[in-house]
């Protein structure tokens, strides 16, 4: 039997991979037990009830008992979400994919309190880190990170981005100079500077909107986010998004400007040029290691980021193009 032990993954990003995942897996004839977060229990309805389906309040103690538990249970693991199964197991091969870019490097501008919890994690990750036979990762800027960073043999880090596809074959014409940025604010997705960069942007041009999906709970961004409404700028927040109303919203935009600090990937890069986006982002490997963006900027500057918005509404910038595939069909190989 199969484990899908996903039990850290609940939300943004992951949540959709995890999606992907596990309904390709319940397309196939292998028998497969899920152990996942008590919180995505009413967001999987496309998982039938069953004693193979086990919702877990995420905890590393709970985690560590349901493998002691298991520990011969399962010939083949997969660990969704970084860390490797708490203890050693001798009967099973054990994938853990990871996809943490904060593991590797922390960035300076991460504010203290995250920094220490990441550090912290990462001393968790280093104390079971050889509990896996396989590591696999997204993309090869973050294998040569990884290997960099952590002793593990070469030949054992496979790549194997996947993700699903969110093309429409229904186009819809796009606005005029409008950006935008998909993701929840965590201070290493550098809301703050964008927002500030898009203001000196607006004023020197204006022209151009700007769309977030900012979730209420980052108060200080949604609080900032209304003063600059109120100021005039065209700053719309979008708020918790559906999957489902995404293509709607990348296809009537022309720009993609991703100023994050730090990525794994990127969904969101990937997304937007299957409709068609342009890509603003950030000077930084994980951006290149994923697209051939139109346009760079550094996004620690503010001016810098104003400067490449202004740029692309007064000339004409080549089309991104993406470097990676959905290679799904080589994760259920090796699962299968």
């Amino acid at each position: 039997m199969i484990l899908l032990d996903a039990i850290y993954i609940n939300n943004s990003g992951g949540k959709i991979l995890l999606d992907y995942l596990i309904q390709n897996l319940l397309a196939t004839d292998k028998k497969v037990f899920y152990l996942l977060d008590k919180r995505v229990e009413d967001s999987t309805p496309y998982l039938p009830v069953s004693d193979n389906v086990l919702f877990l309040q995420a905890s590393f103690i709970n985690r560590h008992k349901f493998y002691k538990e298991n520990r011969d249970k399962f010939s083949t693991v997969f660990c969704f979400g970084d860390l490797p199964p708490s203890i050693k197991l001798k009967n099973a091969t054990v994938y853990t994919y990871f996809h943490q870019q904060l593991y590797i490097k922390v960035p300076k501008t991460v504010p203290f309190k995250q920094r220490m919890m990441l550090l912290l994690k990462r001393r968790v990750l280093k104390s079971i880190f050889n509990n896996t036979d396989y590591w696999a990762l997204q993309t090869q800027q973050i294998k040569n990170d990884f290997l960099k960073k952590f002793k593990f043999k070469e030949s054992n880090v496979l790549i194997l981005p996947f993700y699903p596809s969110l093309q429409s074959n229904v186009k819809t014409q796009k606005i005029k100079n409008s950006f935008v940025y998909i993701s929840n604010a965590p201070p290493h997705k550098n809301h703050l500077r964008l927002i500030k960069a898009f203001c000196l942007f607006y004023d020197k041009n204006k022209t151009g909107s700007l769309t977030l999906s900012i979730s209420d709970n980052f108060t200080e961004l949604i609080t900032l986010i209304k003063n600059k409404q109120l100021s005039g700028y065209p700053i719309h927040n979008l708020g918790f998004i559906d999957r489902d109303q995404l293509t709607n919203v990348y296809q009537k935009s022309e720009y993609l400007v991703f100023p994050s600090l730090a990525e794994s990937f990127g969904l969101g890069i990937v997304e937007a040029i299957q409709n068609d986006c342009k890509v603003i982002g950030s000077d930084l490997p994980y951006l290149y290691s994923v697209c051939e963006p139109s346009l760079v900027f550094n996004p620690l500057d503010e001016d810098s980021i104003e400067k490449a918005l202004t740029k692309a509404v007064n000339q004409k910038l080549n089309d991104s193009i993406a470097k990676v595939y959905d290679e799904i069909d080589d994760v259920l190989k090796i699962l299968t």
